[in-house]
């Protein structure tokens, strides 16, 4: 079968300097002056090549016939400026990269666990300080999902969630429900809550989908090998960047299909689940692949067990570093949202990427 994927690159720093050869990416602060072409032909031959973007349109008409729709299709996403989201009342602009902080009502998250367990108002500092500090979105989960972690009840998941949720939506925060259960989604929303971040893209839960269509909230759709109890189970991967870009692309079809505008939805790669260290990277390394599916994309690499593995086994409360760097790598590649445990610290990083980025655009040929 034939297919083909398109990745912007060659980043330009001083676009206003180079009319015509370079576009923007995805309405965000990044234009790109090539674009990296793969494609495999109806003979299985795989083929990469790397186009200016002067001659993409050329290009596209020496591809094969049942390929050229598609790639105007991928180009037109690349391009797209993504639409606002809306949450409630709250208006979530994504022309430049968003927080959102991670409030885990948890004892057993692999980074923070217990951290503010079953007290409210700890918990709820700790929100507010995270809206305090930059973060757009605060994303309150009830139920851990690191490997091995047991399934909660979604009665108990409820109770550690709705509470906090209430407290925080009083202070006027854009909250958003991390649950794969349409139970604790629909409590959360109840309670406050305007946006599902589902670690089984809609799956686990054959009602979730009409939770989120009924309520008409944004969605978050992530990438798992598995929609089970167990999201980390992997039968292995051909090409896991190309794997995770197809499951994606036909999820956000499908759900598109079961009357959830694309408009509504972001899509998650969902790095760590069920992936080797080599897999994670590859991702990182081309996340902007992920534009041609043509939603925002969010990113959750905070913390996680890759930068242990990359430094020295560092402990989870012990990876800043490591995270505000993939952060920013993403956010080089044209990433939405970040989702993070440190805001304070990857606010401070993006406004010194947004200082240089307006440096940039608003320079003056000598």
């Amino acid at each position: 079968m034939s297919v083909i994927y398109l990745k912007a690159c060659g980043f330009v720093d001083h676009p206003q300097f180079h009319d015509g050869a370079t576009r923007r990416l995805a309405g965000t602060m990044l234009w790109f002056s090539q674009v990296e072409i793969y494609y495999k032909d109806a003979e299985g031959a795989f083929h990469r090549n790397l186009i200016n973007i002067t001659e993409f349109e050329q290009y596209i008409k020496i591809l094969p016939a049942e390929l050229q729709p598609k790639a105007k299709v991928q180009m037109a996403h690349i391009c797209t400026p993504r639409p606002p989201i809306k949450m409630g009342d709250r208006i979530i602009n994504l022309d430049q990269p968003r927080v959102m902080g991670i409030l885990n009502m948890t004892p057993d998250s692999f980074s923070d666990g217990g951290a503010v367990d079953d007290d409210i108002g700890l918990a709820l500092q700790a929100a507010v300080d995270m809206t305090a500090n930059g973060a757009a979105i605060i994303d309150v989960g009830g139920e851990s999902t690191r490997p091995n972690a047991k399934l909660l009840w979604e009665g108990d998941e409820i109770k550690r969630v709705q509470p906090i949720i209430e407290k925080l939506s009083a202070t006027g925060a854009a909250i958003s429900i991390d649950s794969r259960k349409s139970a604790v989604m629909q409590a959360a929303l109840g309670a406050g809550a305007r946006m599902i971040n589902d670690i089984s893209a809609l799956l686990y839960d054959d009602n979730s989908i009409d939770i989120a269509r009924h309520n008409d909230v944004p969605v978050v759709l992530m990438h798992a090998p598995s929609q089970s109890s167990n999201p980390h189970k992997n039968d292995g991967y051909d090409n896991v960047l190309f794997d995770v870009f197809d499951w994606l692309e036909k999820r956000v079809d499908e759900v598109i299909a079961a009357g959830v505008p694309r408009e509504r939805i972001c899509i998650d790669p969902g790095l760590g689940f069920g992936k080797s260290l080599s897999d994670n990277l590859t991702i990182i390394n081309n996340l902007a692949l992920f534009h041609a599916i043509g939603c925002p994309i969010l990113f959750g690499a905070s913390r996680k067990r890759m930068i242990g593995a990359l430094s020295n086994e560092a402990a989870a409360d012990n990876r800043l570093g490591g995270s505000i760097y993939l952060a920013m790598k993403a956010v080089e590649q044209g990433a939405h949202i970040l989702r993070v445990h440190d805001v304070a610290e990857t606010i401070q990083s993006i406004h010194v990427w947004r200082g240089l980025r307006d440096a940039a655009l608003t320079a003056r040929a000598e």
